[in-house]
């Protein structure tokens, strides 16, 4: 026979959450987490062999279309008078090599709207690949 010594009355529910193993668990979370997170930025050094300097294959280099701050367009560092100009430039080094790549360089003091045309003109004349280029910072 167990004798309750608090009235029925006395007695409430324990509302309060016991977070020792909880603390326990993090703790030993933790430890692994720094005893493993210096093999993870350890790396195997290796002896690569040495070999002769080689040049990129490339067979057909993309077409370089600038545009300088005064909005002179030019093909392969040649100045062309006009749009038209350049869209027929354009359409007969497509005429040579189809899969014709340009590469575009624009003055950072350029208009957007001359950019715009310039890329109009090259898409008329049937450019596909166009990569614009920048310098890094």
């Amino acid at each position: 026979m167990a004798f309750n010594t608090q009235s029925s009355e006395e007695q409430d529910a324990i509302s309060d959450i016991n977070v020792t193993p909880l603390v326990d668990v993090m703790l030993v979370l933790v430890i692994i987490l720094l005893v493993t997170a210096p093999l993870l930025t350890q790396s195997v050094k290796v002896n690569l062999p040495k070999t002769a300097e080689t040049t990129p294959d490339v067979k057909d280099p993309p077409l370089q279309l600038g545009i300088d701050a005064q909005g002179l367009v030019t093909l392969n560092k040649k100045p062309l008078a006009d749009l038209p100009a350049l869209e027929a430039a354009l359409t007969e080094e497509l005429k040579n090599n189809p899969e014709t790549a340009v590469h575009l360089y624009a003055d950072q003091g350029v208009i957007y709207s001359k950019v715009a045309e310039v890329m109009a003109a090259a898409q008329h004349a049937g450019i596909t690949k166009l990569a614009f280029v920048t310098v890094e910072q």
